[in-house]
């Protein structure tokens, strides 16, 4: 047994592995004290290994899903091996295999996948295309089919994942990976990513010659990527993958681009606080199915360029929102019909999967049907419920199924199956004849015992002499110890307890044996007969995939429709330009935190790129900022909007600096942070992009945050052009728009009271004429006697005259504007003012000995020459 063991585990490899012995999954050697270490397992021995005793450790079978769960979230893989062979025909050990390969990435048991979110494995491959470098990314939600691929910059890796967020990633053994601990990295040969071998890989899969048909002309190193996860997949689940029918390629700019930074600030499926915090998809999740649940899930991270789909999920939650208007059933009735009948679907999706991998439970293929059952009525709901369009009519088609499947399921599934196929009484009666016949031999045993129970009582004189059962010792005879020495000759001993005697006599064990048999072969029969009724439900799980997708799509626009119903949402207008009107527009999360919330406008166009936010402390900014990003992506998913109207044009990127945070495992202290991130807005922000910065610069001193936060807002107004929101507690940037005309001012307001500041909530025009930074500290619980001495400090310094340099010297190097002759110091820090002006003068007499070289008129070395007298004359 140990060499057949070892022999597995070598194959195995590192994967943790259970070996099943009986009713057990058992762990030898490491895997042993691995298992239990991380299990908290009992670690035992068993046998010997050169004189030294072989660490063991198990968990029970029937126990295993819960184990497993707890492995696959530390991101350990673990192989399954199962006996195949049968223990009463095998001299040796019993025949095993490794059956399938739990990976992180490749869960399909629907006690291990979480009901709300997907659970995907990626594949990453970089390499040189027409000599720039290029990474080819494929993913594969093994739990539903979907298979993609795309390619892109190595610098977009990260936003790539992040959008993805994948389980498990792939990489090649040469190019191992480092990413975010929550992501299991798995290794894999270089070669399984070479060319030839993706490309075979991938077409014997689909059958085909040639992958033209799949739109991959262009895009080898997804090629790679993808043959190489398929050929991973497949062997984790030791079979072919009947259910992964195409390939599809996602092409840049299919969706708005949001970045890992964006994507936590905004909160769009994780809380910045606590795990369990409002998120705009626990906002937005009236879905009644899981399915319905992990599409909307999607929809939120994957906001849509192209108008025509978002415009079309907004036709269907109008539809629903209208109902069939004076033509019959109103919006309300219509929707809360629909959705009460959804809530009786089980998740469709992954029954279909698990139906292709042959790993589906009896109750859910009793769950399968009676939802099946449901779609005659579902399907006359929707047409006369709601008026049809060509979204509805698609859906209509696709829930339609052959009358094949559900009478098969009707025939052959019992109205309430076992668990499990190994426990029986999942084939419905009737189905099989033979089936049939042995289970009456298994069961019609109660008149014969009786009979016999009679007889023998009779014949011996024993009248508490009883005839029983048990799974352990089968059929016996229980006498009393008193009455033992009454029993006939030919009673044999079974078992003896402290106050009976168990007997069997040759009638009883020919009967038992003729049970027992009827009983082993009828769970033989019903296991075969199962393994056919997959078969012939295999063909139609791509039906049944679509027809799920559907009733996902359904439910997600059925879930949005109510929300906007219930919170006073309007339909936004879509349009091709760039451009972010917000009229009254609101948070759609904070509104349900508090009493009143206070709506607010918003106008960004090509004429007006950036609105300079001023404002107290806890006035509002960042919500405000936030609340006008959500509204962009909602309405670019294909969402009403909490607004009173709005009108959002073709954004291609949305990026925020919100908040402070550090990075000290990386050595990066907050200031770093903030400005690594503000320069990766520099760098990839466009003119359709919308941008939101919050304190830009206030990680250093004044002038330095000051200095920087003017570049960097002059910086995105005239090069990068992106519609952008820039909070800012230096009120000298309120000067911008005065030198900038696509820049404007506004605040939120707040007003002094009796009792202390109050914030108004209200973005009104024009800059902020205070900080109220004292009332806030005050409100906070700061000391009086502090508050009194800080405000005592603020008169003093206004009175010396606030830092007001001019600040249009940080604009771009190649502005042409003059530099001004000197920065107005502040009164307590001129020391630090005088070496500015050291800096500005030394600064101007460099731009003008720049200004005097003509480039074009210079040989290479006369312009070495130049360089070093600049270094020499100015640094």
């Amino acid at each position: 047994m140990m060499r057949q063991y070892l022999a597995l585990k070598k194959e195995a490899g590192e994967h943790l592995l259970f070996y099943r012995m009986g009713d057990f999954y058992e762990m030898f050697y490491e895997d042993a004290e691995r298992a239990a270490r991380l299990l908290n397992l009992t670690l035992t021995k068993r046998g010997t290994s050169n004189g030294a005793p072989i660490p063991m450790a198990g968990v029970p079978f029937h126990a295993m899903e819960g184990y497993l769960a707890r492995l696959v979230a530390l991101g350990i893989s673990v192989a399954i091996c199962e006996q195949i062979g049968d223990p009463a025909a095998s001299k040796g050990p019993v025949e095993r295999k490794i059956v399938r390969i739990v990976t992180p990435g490749t869960l399909t048991d629907d006690a291990l996948l979480p009901a709300k979110a997907d659970r995907q494995i990626a594949a990453l491959w970089t390499t040189r295309v027409n000599r720039a470098e290029r990474t080819g990314l494929a993913w594969m939600n093994l739990a539903n089919g979907d298979f993609c691929v795309t390619e892109c910059s190595p610098e977009m890796i990260d936003t790539e994942l992040h959008r993805i967020a994948p389980a498990e990633v792939l990489c090649a053994e040469s190019k191992r990976l480092r990413l975010d601990g929550s992501v299991a990295v798995s290794t894999i040969p270089d070669w399984h990513f070479e060319t030839d071998n993706a490309r075979h890989v991938l077409q014997a899969h689909f059958a085909v010659d040639s992958l033209a048909s799949f739109d991959l002309h262009d895009v080898p190193a997804a090629i790679c990527a993808a043959g190489a996860l398929l050929h991973y997949v497949s062997q984790t689940q030791s079979q072919t993958l009947s259910h992964i029918q195409s390939i599809r390629v996602e092409r840049p700019g299919a969706y708005v681009v949001l970045d890992p930074v964006t994507r936590r600030n905004l909160e769009l499926s994780e809380s910045l606080g606590s795990n369990d915090g409002p998120t705009l998809f626990s906002t937005l999740d009236h879905c009644c199915t899981p399915m319905g649940s992990r599409l909307l899930r999607r929809w939120i991270h994957h906001p849509l360029r192209d108008n025509a789909p978002a415009q079309a999920r907004m036709r269907v939650i109008s539809v629903f929102l209208a109902g069939r208007g004076t033509d019959g059933l109103d919006g309300n009735f219509g929707l809360e019909t629909l959705q009460k009948t959804l809530q009786r679907y089980p998740d469709i999706e992954r029954i279909s999967t698990r139906i292709a991998l042959r790993s589906v439970r009896p109750r859910e293929l009793a769950s399968l049907r009676d939802a099946l059952s449901l779609l005659p009525a579902l399907r006359e709901h929707i047409t006369t419920a709601f008026n049809p369009t060509p979204e509805l009519n698609d859906y209509l088609q696709r829930m339609q199924l052959p009358d094949e499947l559900l009478e098969l399921l009707h025939a052959a599934i019992d109205a309430e199956p076992a668990l499990m196929i190994r426990d029986g009484g999942v084939i419905a009666s009737g189905y099989d004849a033979e089936l049939d016949e042995l289970r009456r031999l298994a069961s019609d045993s109660g008149e014969f015992l009786v009979e016999l129970e009679s007889r023998e009582r009779e014949r011996t004189g024993i009248a508490n002499l009883r005839v029983e059962y048990n799974r352990v010792h089968g059929f016996f005879i229980e006498v009393t110890r008193g009455q033992a020495d009454k029993v006939p000759a030919d009673y044999r001993r079974r078992q003896t307890l402290k106050n009976a005697e168990r007997f069997i006599t040759p009638e009883l064990k020919a009967w038992e044996d003729k049970v027992l048999s009827a009983k082993d072969r009828s769970l033989a029969r019903e296991k075969w007969l199962f393994e056919q009724v997959l078969d012939r439900l295999a063909p139609h799980s791509a039906l049944l995939s679509s027809c799920a997708a559907a009733l996902a799509e359904i439910d997600a626009l059925a879930a949005l429709a109510q929300h906007a119903r219930d919170n006073d949402w309007v339909a936004p207008e879509l349009t091709t330009g760039t451009e972010v009107v917000i009229e009254a527009g609101r948070h759609p999360v904070v509104e349900h935190s508090i009493e009143r919330f206070t709506p607010n406008d918003c106008e960004l166009n090509p004429a007006r790129r950036m609105l300079l936010i001023t404002g107290p402390n806890m006035g509002g900014k960042s919500t405000y900022m936030r609340q006008v990003a959500l509204i962009t992506l909602l309405a670019r998913m294909g969402s009403f909007v909490p607004a009173r109207s709005a009108r959002i044009g073709q954004i291609d990127r949305i990026f925020t600096r919100i908040g402070a945070a550090d990075d000290l495992a990386g050595g990066r202290s907050t200031f770093m942070v903030e400005m690594t991130e503000a320069a990766a807005i520099l760098a990839a922000s466009t003119a359709q992009s919308l941008v939101l910065l919050d304190e830009i610069g206030r990680g250093t001193s004044t002038y330095d945050g000051l200095a920087l936060a003017w570049a960097i807002a002059h910086r995105l107004l005239e090069h990068n052009g992106a519609l952008t929101l820039f909070a800012t507690h230096y009120f000298e940037m309120t000067r911008l728009p005065a030198e900038a005309p696509h820049a404007a001012n506004v605040h939120l307001a707040a007003a002094d009271s009796a009792s202390g500041i109050v914030f108004l909530h209200e973005v009104r025009p024009g800059p902020a004429s205070r900080s109220y930074g004292i009332q806030v500290a005050q409100r906070a619980g700061i000391p009086p006697a502090v508050i009194r001495h800080a405000s005592r400090e603020l008169s003093r310094l206004e009175a010396l005259g606030a830092p007001t340099p001019q600040l249009d010297l940080f604009a771009e190097a190649a502005s042409t504007d003059d530099f001004p002759d000197e920065l107005a110091p502040d009164s307590t820090d001129r020391n630090h003012a005088s070496t500015m002006d050291k800096d500005i003068n030394a600064a101007r007499s460099l731009l003008e000995a720049l200004a005097a070289l003509n480039p074009d008129q210079m040989t290479p070395r006369e312009a070495l020459d130049a360089l070093y007298r600049l270094r020499d004359e100015h640094l």
